[in-house]
């Protein structure tokens, strides 16, 4: 799911996209629901290329689509006749990070994890739970929201950003939600994503194909050219299962 710089009360009905925009480029799109007694950060490990600074990646304003991931939900209607059913230090470095008015967030990027002590404290994550994490995290880059306090749905969250991993799609879905990182935590995601070639490869669950294209529900427009015309795929991740990220492999021509 996401990493949370302070303990949350609950996060539920996770919905991520991701597509290759261009070589070397990934976009993603990420939207919830969180309940927290206080302002936190959620903070987005990513496998930005190393060296690129803050130009390695670009947040995008999706203010104005929430209905994002609603629309992308219509593409795959259920069956005729059926219910719908649950599946189971760097020189001369500034002394803050760049901020950003992203719609309601407030967002940064910190480029590496030595950056990460640039963000006000209350917004970093504990340093157990860096000690926790895989250190493959080393050599990441770091989207980070200031989320306000409250039981509300966050309209979806959007960023590119240049790619370590081009040959896979990268979907955030480790969970740190009471500044520890267990070796299994609760699911409930749905992953949707958009290939050059056939649906994804995976060793788990199988992807769904659209019965609908993406510009037939989706305003592709709003949606800042994060989604374009064609079929889209679909997973869900839901219940108990091993706490890690999801790379995807995708299928070639």
């Amino acid at each position: 799911m996401c990493c949370f710089s302070r303990p949350v009360l609950g996060v539920s009905h996770t919905s991520i996209f991701a597509r290759h925009l261009k070589p070397g480029w990934q976009g993603l799109i990420y939207s919830m629901q969180v309940n927290a007694k206080e302002p936190v950060a959620m903070v987005l490990p990513l496998p930005v290329t190393p060296g690129l600074g803050e130009g390695g990646l670009r947040f995008v304003d999706l203010s104005g689509y929430a209905g994002l991931f609603m629309d992308m939900d219509r593409l795959f209607p259920p069956p005729p006749a059926s219910r719908s059913r649950s599946l189971n230090a760097v020189d001369a470095m500034p002394q803050t990070l760049k901020v950003q008015t992203v719609g309601s967030f407030v967002a940064s990027y910190a480029p590496t994890r030595a950056d990460m002590a640039r963000l006000d404290p209350k917004f970093r994550l504990p340093e157990a739970a860096w000690k926790a994490l895989p250190k493959v995290y080393e050599r990441y880059g770091f989207a980070v929201f200031q989320l306000r306090a409250g039981d509300h749905n966050v309209h979806p969250m959007a960023l590119e950003f240049a790619s370590a991993t081009p040959d896979t799609l990268f979907f955030p879905t480790v969970h740190v939600h009471d500044g520890k990182v267990h070796p299994a935590a609760e699911f409930d995601h749905t992953l949707y994503c958009q290939t050059a070639g056939g649906p994804p490869l995976s060793a788990g669950e199988a992807w769904v194909k659209s019965a609908l294209n993406a510009q037939d529900a989706v305003n592709l427009e709003q949606s800042k050219g994060l989604v374009t015309a064609g079929p889209c795929f679909k997973q869900r991740l839901y219940g108990h299962r091993t706490n890690e990220d999801t790379l995807v492999t995708l299928a070639t021509r």
